[in-house]
């Protein structure tokens, strides 16, 4: 079974190769991870396109829903994203926090770093900046933010309690994040969970759905909501890797199902009941 520190090498390794990819080859990919299907056609990715602050260059199909169109960002708001990539997602955001806000993306790839700089500057913003970092242990002092958002991180991280911390952490009391993730229902097999290449590709990192809204509690966040949720179907070719035909038949047929959700949820106001280490 391999460590948190291989599983994160594993990661590090895919997303470094991803940053030199074309957005084509991700996009009909699961989650970035190579051409793991001749079904060509997004498993993940929300569109984009039409949302203000879009950036083509930024873009690289690695999404799974579209947190920023939720995340009720105001101008002048903080906001901190995790797994920040090429930049999509802090661009997008600083549209609606304007000039007078600031934007601070956290990804511990460099290639992506540096890819989402170069962006940063076509675009001429100077108050979106870019951390490399562990989202386990960010590089951000605590209670600065107003928004944490994230799209399809959390699911390839080991440790999902320690990053959960981390946005109470540095979230100001009051403040929200919204989350685009990968969760399940119902068991994924086996193989399919343990390859290291699907585990790159999102999906066997993910946990229950029911688990993942109980830890987002359990660290003390209140008002917890799935802003929306829609099925991840992942075709055959992909499936034929790890399962035979009658597998493949049941695992389609029986309860188990894969979900992109965008989950939001508080930190409670100074005074406020909690129930995570240090917020009262």
């Amino acid at each position: 079974m391999q460590t948190d520190n291989e599983l994160k090498e594993i990661v590090r390794k895919k997303y470094s190769e991803i940053a030199l990819q074309d957005k084509e080859i991700n996009q009909a990919s699961c989650c970035g991870a190579g051409e793991c299907s001749t079904e060509v056609y997004n498993i993940m990715t929300d569109d984009y396109s039409e949302i203000s602050g879009y950036n083509a260059d930024a873009d690289l199909g690695l999404g799974c829903g579209l947190p920023t169109k939720f995340a009720k960002i105001k101008a002048g708001d903080t906001v901190i994203d995790l797994g920040s990539g090429a930049g999509n997602d802090c661009f997008v955001a600083r549209a609606e926090t304007g000039d007078t806000g600031k934007v601070i993306g956290i990804d511990f790839t460099t290639a992506m770093i540096d890819k989402a700089r170069i962006n940063a500057d076509k675009l001429g913003f100077k108050n979106v900046e870019f951390r490399q970092g562990d989202i386990e242990h960010m590089p951000v002092a605590e209670n600065v933010a107003d928004v944490v958002v994230s799209n399809c991180v959390l699911n390839l991280v080991p440790n999902k309690d320690a990053v959960l911390k981390e946005v109470f952490r540095v979230l100001k009391p009051g403040a929200h994040f919204s989350i685009s993730d990968v969760v399940l229902a119902g068991d994924l097999p086996e193989a399919l969970r343990q390859d290291a290449e699907m585990y790159a590709g999102c999906v066997s990192g993910a946990i229950q759905k029911d688990t993942y809204l109980s830890l987002i509690e359990g660290n003390g966040f209140k008002n917890v909501t799935v802003q929306k949720q829609k099925p991840i179907v992942i075709p055959d070719d992909i499936l034929s890797k790890y399962m035979s035909a009658q597998e493949i038949q049941d695992f389609k047929t029986g309860s188990t199902g894969i979900f992109s959700v965008t989950v939001y949820g508080e930190k409670p106001k100074v005074g406020e009941a909690c129930c995570a280490p240090g917020c009262c």
